[in-house]
């Protein structure tokens, strides 16, 4: 009953929720955007009426996504003030410059050409309408950009030092703190895998038309391009994920002990499944590749590792109470990103193959069901792999990495507010899981009828002549609250 009443795992709950289901959003908008961008520059390219409608179809897709990923986004930011108030004040000096950034740089990019999308087929020329397009990609990226430097920073402070009392981080290398040393690999991490996410959500679309037998040529296109970037950014993934594993390895010492279950130093071996006994501090598992994690970090088969209980005797991470750590939350978490990781590879390999072999996928209803099912996938690691992320940084809500600067650091206890309680954060988790109920089931109605209708050719025609409809009568309207001015 005492976790009902902690303040700091209910704030942290809340958190995570807000998390989750934004990030159920932004890996929509970032993956699918570069599928809406790749529509379009073959629409420039072919000038066929049917390419122009696909990219339409793709455009509102994106829209939806992309206005309730925003909404979803401003929760989180407005929770550092209210649940996290302790830890703005800590980390402010520092967070104020990406966040900003963000909003002034990425997000005006992103909206501002997605105007343009939206409106102006005939509004622009052909070619600056194709650049819109991969400008609305790039605004999203650069966004994810400096929401992960802000992110990595908690991961591996740079670039700070704590105030002259010892109670905040302030900034003394603007450029230090941007590129910490874990953010070029999460990045890149992180984005390859929106990437991913995007291109299966296309082959899932692609499949549901085959199964249909609608839309045809629409769905075998569609198919080619999310196989090729299915396949480009699954290969990808194994340059960009060894590296962030080299990045924890080399920072962040206790939670690549949990990731691996390892209570003693050792040399790690390569685990498949299993299972952390955390009262015993044992892993059960029914084989093991022995030195496998050493030979992927190192290189080499016989690099020990030091386990949480000597972590826990040092300095640095004396704060750790080994017996309270989420060591198999993290080790699941971590494993079931690696085991999503192998079905996405699969999935890519097969529907790469059975595209462009005669376009043979068009007859196979299995290869076209797991095309249809396959956005679970890269869904659920993206989602495991930020509780990995996250939650395997536990207890500091800003780790004291191995280069961090000397205390610079924050526990997540230390974090919270003093002023909200428990029944607030119950009743406010209450109110999230109704309202983004309310939500979701909304932006799923939206999406199922874009996807039921399908590309509509002409679909840009109509909604301009819309426009130039309405335009006299805004004028007119205009004229009139002018003159009421008056």
């Amino acid at each position: 009953m005492e976790a009902f009443a902690d303040v700091a795992l209910l704030s942290r709950i809340q958190f995570a929720l807000t998390v989750a289901y934004h990030f159920l959003f932004v890996p929509l908008s970032i993956g699918l955007g570069l599928i809406l961008a790749i529509n379009e520059t073959r629409y420039y390219r072919t000038r066929k009426p049917e390419d122009a409608a696909a990219t339409k179809f793709w455009v509102k897709v994106f829209t939806a996504t992309f206005a309730i990923g925003v909404a979803t986004g401003i929760t989180m930011e407005f929770s550092f003030g209210t649940n996290w108030a302790n830890y703005s004040r800590f980390v402010g000096d520092i967070f104020g410059a990406p966040l900003a950034a963000e909003a002034l740089f990425a997000f005006f990019l992103e909206s501002v050409f997605l105007g343009v999308l939206l409106f102006g087929r005939k509004r622009v020329s052909p070619k600056f309408y194709m650049v819109s397009a991969w400008l609305v990609w790039a605004g999203s990226c650069l966004s994810a950009l400096w929401i992960l430097i802000a992110n990595s920073w908690m991961q591996t402070p740079a670039g700070g030092e704590l105030n002259a009392e010892g109670t905040e981080a302030v900034i003394t290398d603007f450029f230090a703190a941007a590129f910490n040393p874990s953010i070029f690999a999460r990045y890149t991490h992180t984005v390859d895998a929106l990437l991913i996410m995007g291109a299966f959500v296309a082959m899932a679309v692609a499949g549901w038309y085959m199964l249909k037998g609608r839309h045809a040529e629409f769905a075998m296109k569609t198919m080619r391009i999310a196989a090729v970037v299915g396949i480009v950014t699954s290969c990808a993934m194994i340059v960009f994920a060894h590296a962030s594993a080299v990045v924890v390895w080399e920072e962040q010492p206790t939670k690549l002990a949990m990731m691996e279950g390892m209570y003693d130093s050792e040399v790690p071996p390569l685990y498949a499944v299993g299972i952390v006994d955390e009262e015993t501090q044992e892993v059960i598992a029914p084989f093991a590749i022995p030195g496998g994690t050493s030979f992927l970090a190192t290189g080499n088969f016989e690099t020990e590792y030091p386990g949480l209980n000597e972590l826990a005797q040092t300095e640095e991470y004396g704060d750790m109470v080994v017996e309270d750590m989420p060591v198999n939350l993290v080790f699941q978490s971590y494993h079931l990103m690696v085991a999503m990781y192998g079905l996405i590879m699969l999935t890519s390999i097969l529907v790469l193959v059975f595209t462009f072999r005669g376009g043979r996928i068009a007859k196979m209803r299995w290869l076209q069901w797991a095309a249809v099912l396959s956005p679970i996938w890269p869904f659920i690691a993206i989602q495991t792999g930020w509780i990995t992320a996250e939650v395997g940084r536990q207890p500091w809500v800003v780790y004291p990495s191995v280069t961090g600067p000397e205390g610079v650091s924050l526990l997540t206890a230390d974090g919270i507010s003093m002023s909200v309680s428990a029944p607030e954060l119950w009743l406010t988790l209450a109110l999230f899981v109704l309202v983004y109920a309310v939500l979701l089931v909304g932006w799923a109605r939206v999406i199922g009828r874009f996807i039921k209708e399908g590309p509509v050719e002409g679909g840009d025609d109509v909604l301009d002549r819309q426009l130039d409809e309405a335009a006299p009568a805004a004028a007119a309207a205009g004229d009139a609250v002018e003159r009421g001015g008056e």
